[in-house]
């Protein structure tokens, strides 16, 4: 078969398919975004820039994503929409040349004690498929593998409703690979009874040590005490068996106290309703200190920890189990399923291959798959949701990233910089949010958003190339090429915090001294034990303020007025002028509109569709009753108050009739991690990354501690911001507190008194302390890593 030849010698005319090759947003207005309009290159990488909260994210993330997935989806039938989350149309006016939207965000992954590295990127079902087909000895379907599966036997008779009615006698088993005493999660949960009560106290002479049960009047202990199944008088370590299980276990009864009817419970499943079912984060801090007391979780004895119940264990491919598999570091799994020949296999194999080494690529190749997904880092979760898209042939598709080089060292984000750059050479549009300015560097085409923040943002500073940029007189513009130099002089240590034998994770048994009363800078590679050796030596107890990556939990009723404790002493001050109740000024009690529910509009659920939110015509979107509004402080009611911006308030709670002490310290905090122009009443739903970040490192502030420990101030920060956290990070240590930062940043290393470099690499290859001392002698040795990439930064 000859193929055709062409005979014009001149090329054609650009075909009407090829001519949509931007992506073109006009008149977008989401959050603080002010009428932005834009043209993106397509197949190009594109990087958004600018201070956090200038409307990045609301640009990339919350009009051209959403609007992307909100138009896929109704491509479905209304039935399946009715399985997916309902999106809103962005507020834009067009939007243009918008192609399939995969986005990979830093939402962190789910707590679920069962969700792992393996659960969560399907190596988990490749790996239980394996099993299941070569595993000897062959216990079951792939089923039998899976430590969320429990087995299940049932038999009995069945009506089936066809035609005639008939019972049929039927049996049902299924084989699950689930541990049945800690059901697949690897720890057991047991309650420390000596944190319960005194047992050489009788209940008569307040034995119980739970909170709010150390009254005899309580009608709980009074429960116990006249129930008939104890001796109120005698000492509890005397009970007899049979009394200390009916006190412990006892089924409940009802039982007649002072003449009233009660239920009697045994304590142990009273503690568990009344505390332990409930979400710790909500609990009163002294309950919560309770419970943390009390309940102590250990490696569940029977499983060793695997989940996985002993069929599962047993069954073995080459004298590895499953259960070995996963706790293998991938770098070494990837090893050991290379050498697995199996012809019958041969594509589960090349496609289990192709996940386990996207993660040695990518630079997770140190973590295992039983590493539980809750415990990841943001930047490991945004890698981890990445590994299904490496290798992927899909073509023409728009990735959109949210600052993927959190949590890399300087040394990993080079290897990230060439993920990105093979994504967009496959043809794919890359969109990526980010303030490094590595990854700047290599952009096609720069959107620089600002000039500020919150109200002060929202528009487009500057539109073009990487040299536009640098000669363009943004604020990102103007730091991109700065360079914090090192110290003439460090301080001295007043102190030091002694650390022997750390064997947390692949720590291997490190002896460390922190010095205290200066700023320290742990850092090294992704994986190579940093948090381990903070986190895991360094006890949370007095003094001591741990701020990690941990997201901030809130609802759109939550602002950082409610956030930061704020709100209690204007509520108290609007009380105290006007000889009022507290709670009227609470949208979330007694002064909310009751129309709205205090929360200023009205949601209609429309099914499969967006939901419609309509401003409440009664409050007009104040959220408070009309006859709360009428009450003043300082010439303001509640509503104009909590409209108020950080700086606003400051200044309205510093001076004159509305002076409050405790509001102006709170503002004060705030002011100082630079989120003066916040609103104090804005929804936290609406704040960035970064803004959150420090939203909870200005809550912290105001903890009693001597030790701040720090994980990675720096992430959602521009590089104009980076310069005025080193300013808070001076400020604490100068006021005689001990930091201690976890962090990659060049900057943040360039400022400190005193650096802790873990290495030499990842996971089994790391664990070590590779350099202890100043940030001069660490750029001067350029023994590690870290010193090479410092040395570089800092023009040595």
């Amino acid at each position: 078969m000859s193929m055709g030849t062409r005979t014009d010698s001149q090329s054609p005319a650009l075909h009407a398919a090829d001519s949509h090759d931007l992506i073109r947003v006009h008149g977008a207005r989401e959050n603080n975004l002010k009428n932005v309009s834009i043209e993106i290159p397509k197949r190009r990488l594109t990087v958004f820039t600018g201070v956090s909260g200038s409307g990045k994210s609301s640009l990339v993330f919350d009009t051209i994503a959403a609007e992307s997935q909100r138009l896929i989806n109704e491509t479905y039938s209304a039935f399946v929409q009715g399985f997916m989350p309902t999106l809103a149309r962005p507020e834009v006016d067009v939007l243009d040349g918008l192609t399939t939207a995969i986005s990979v965000d830093q939402q962190r992954m789910g707590g679920d004690p069962r969700s792992t590295v393996g659960t969560a990127t399907d190596a988990n079902a490749m790996l239980r498929i394996l099993f299941s087909r070569l595993g000897k000895p062959h216990i079951g379907p792939p089923s039998a593998y899976s430590f969320n599966t429990a087995s299940v036997r049932a038999s009995g008779a069945i009506t089936v409703e066809r035609g005639a009615k008939k019972a049929v006698k039927a049996t049902y088993t299924r084989t699950g690979g689930m541990c049945t005493r800690c059901e697949g999660r690897g720890t057991v949960s047991d309650i420390d009874l000596t944190q319960l009560y005194d047992d050489s106290k009788s209940l008569a002479e307040g034995a119980f040590t739970i909170p709010g049960w150390k009254s005899d009047s309580q009608w709980t202990v009074q429960v116990y005490a006249q129930s008939g199944f104890v001796d109120p008088d005698k000492p509890i370590r005397e009970y007899s068996t049979k009394e200390m299980r009916d006190f412990l276990y006892g089924e409940p009864v009802k039982v007649k106290v002072n003449g009233v009817n009660l239920t009697y419970e045994g304590l142990i499943p009273k503690i568990q309703k009344s505390f332990l079912s409930k979400d710790k984060e909500a609990m009163q801090p002294h309950i919560r200190a309770f419970v943390e007391r009390a309940v102590t979780f250990t490696t569940c004895p029977e499983c060793d920890g695997t989940r996985l119940s002993e069929g599962a264990r047993s069954s073995k491919i080459d004298k590895i189990s499953i259960a070995d598999a996963c706790a293998m570091q991938i770098s070494d799994l990837a090893e050991w399923v290379g050498g697995v020949d199996e012809p019958s296999v041969a594509p589960l194999l090349t496609a289990l291959r192709h996940t386990l080494d996207s993660f040695v690529e990518i630079g997770l190749g140190y973590l295992s798959l039983d590493r539980p997904s809750g415990t990841l880092s943001g930047g490991e979760a945004q890698r981890v949701k990445m590994i299904r898209h490496l290798g992927s042939s899909l073509t023409d598709v728009t990735y959109v990233f949210d600052e993927p080089t959190i949590g890399l060292h300087p040394h990993d984000i080079q290897r990230m910089n060439n993920l990105l750059l093979r994504l967009r050479d496959k043809g794919n549009t890359v969109l990526v949010v980010e303030h490094k300015p590595e990854v700047i560097a290599i952009a096609d085409h720069v959107v620089d958003l600002g000039p500020g923040a919150g109200t002060a943002g929202g528009t487009v500073c500057f539109e073009g190339t990487v040299e536009g940029l640098r000669a363009g007189g943004t604020v990102t513009g103007r730091h991109f090429d700065d360079r914090a130099a090192l110290k003439e002089t460090v301080r001295k240590s007043t102190g030091r915090l002694p650390i022997r034998g750390a064997t947390t994770h692949n720590l291997r048994g490190v002896d460390v001294d922190i010095p205290l009363g200066v700023l320290c800078v742990v850092t090294g590679v992704a994986g190579s034990g940093k948090s381990s050796l903070v986190h895991g030596s360094i006890s949370a107890d007095e003094g001591v303020v741990s701020v990690d990556q941990g997201g901030i939990k809130g609802s759109r009723r939550s602002n950082p007025a409610t956030y930061t404790g704020l709100l209690d002493p204007i509520r108290k001050a609007f009380a105290k002028v006007n000889g009022v109740k507290p709670a009227l000024f609470s949208a979330n009690s007694e002064g909310a509109c009751p129309t709205c529910n205090g929360a200023g509009v009205i949601y209609t659920d429309l099914a499969m569709m967006a939901g419609v939110a309509t401003t409440c015509e009664d409050c007009e979107g104040k959220r408070f009753q009309a006859s709360v509004l009428e009450y003043h402080l300082g010439g303001r009611d509640i509503s104009e108050v909590l409209a108020m911006s950080v700086a606003e308030a400051e200044e309205f709670f510093g001076a004159g009739e509305a002076a409050t002490p405790a509001a102006h310290r709170i503002l004060d905090r705030l002011a100082d991690v630079g989120l003066g122009y916040l609103g104090i009443g804005q929804p936290l739903t609406t704040l960035s990354g970064g803004e959150r970040q420090r939203l909870k490192l200005a809550t912290h502030m105001a903890e009693k501690g001597g030790v701040y420990i720090l994980d990675e101030p720096t992430a959602g920060l521009h590089l104009a911001d980076v310069e005025q956290l080193l300013g808070l990070l001076d400020r604490l240590v100068d006021s005689g507190k001990s930091v201690i930062v976890v962090e990659h940043h060049q900057a943040v290393m360039a400022h400190a008194d005193w650096i802790i470099d873990l290495g030499p690499g990842a996971g089994h290859d790391g664990g070590r302390i590779v350099f202890e001392g100043t940030p001069a002698d660490l750029v001067a040795a350029r023994s590690t890593l870290t010193g090479e990439h410092l040395a570089a930064y800092v023009g040595t």
